[in-house]
């Protein structure tokens, strides 16, 4: 049986990691398993608070699992950015293999105090259901950037990172290392890149020794997220790279063909320029190397 904690382990073990794509859509998800069955790799597809009021949290839950059972594939379903308890209840009971309890805005004794309590309630529905925490502050939209925010002041640090996983319990830590949500313009147009704190990654894992995950992957450069892998990455997160081609192959296939009214003729170029991408970033995480 695959879980997601073992499927973990073993990815950490052979020093890759598992990709986290962001799904509102059939389009979305079509091309994310596609991708991840092509390469036979494990893969999590994830749904912000705004994407399940869209899909239907239990809608989604649903379709997850019934994809799960029919192909006997390892795709696994996160409650990304969840505010609220209730919201995670809602989400632990629609099954969800995991979520992310995210107050990092809050002041940290306070997001230390509710994550914990948020920790107990969810484990309660369900033990296997991973909890993530979030600490530090990495911007907030997947969305295009006109300018980058002043994230500086908001990077973890190795104790507060430790501390924070020791009084919350959470299975899974997301650190601000020099992430940031959305791209920039310049990152669409490919001009520049984004670029991560290695050693602070590093010195995190030392300091928790627990899985940790990469926010805001989307325009990092390829390198940094190899070195980010390497120096103790457990799960990568895209999602910005996806909306940007699921943009331009929605607007290929009509161009393609004005007249058409078919959602499903007019679709496949959107959910095929979503599946290069995804792909692309697959075959990255899951290189052949072996933990540092």
């Amino acid at each position: 049986m695959y879980t997601l904690r073992t499927v973990l382990q073993d990815a950490q073990a052979r020093g890759q990691a598992i990709g986290h794509f962001n799904i509102s859509d059939l389009v979305l998800l079509k091309a994310v398993l596609g991708a991840a069955r092509e390469l036979n790799v494990p893969v999590v597809v994830g749904l912000s608070e705004g994407e399940r009021e869209f899909v239907g949290t239990r809608q989604i839950g649903a379709l997850v699992r019934s994809l799960r059972e029919e192909f006997d594939f390892p795709i696994f379903l996160n409650a990304d950015h969840t505010h609220s308890l209730a919201k995670g209840i809602e989400a632990a009971k629609a099954g969800f293999d995991a979520i992310v309890f995210d107050l990092s805005a809050l002041p940290f004794e306070e997001n230390v105090r509710q994550t914990k309590q948020a920790v107990e309630a969810l484990k309660a529905i369900n033990p296997l259901m991973m909890v993530e925490g979030e600490i530090g502050d990495i911007g907030t939209g997947s969305e295009i950037h006109d300018s980058s925010p002043d994230l500086a002041k908001g990077l973890s640090s190795p104790e507060e990172a430790k501390q924070f996983v020791e009084s919350t319990g959470v299975d899974i830590l997301a650190p601000a290392v020099g992430n940031m949500h959305g791209m920039l313009r310049s990152m669409v147009k490919g001009e520049t890149k984004k670029r991560l704190e290695i050693e602070r990654i590093a010195a995190i894992k030392r300091a928790t020794g627990t899985f940790l995950t990469l926010h805001g992957g989307s325009g990092t450069d390829d390198d940094d997220l190899r070195r980010a892998i390497a120096a103790g990455i457990n799960i990568v997160h895209i999602n910005t790279e996806l909306r940007v081609a699921w943009r331009r192959g929605l607007e290929e296939g009509l161009a393609k063909m004005p007249d058409e009214v078919v959602p499903y003729k007019i679709l496949p170029p959107a959910v095929e320029a979503v599946k290069q991408v995804v792909l692309s970033r697959l075959k990255l995480f899951n290189e052949k190397r072996r933990a540092a």
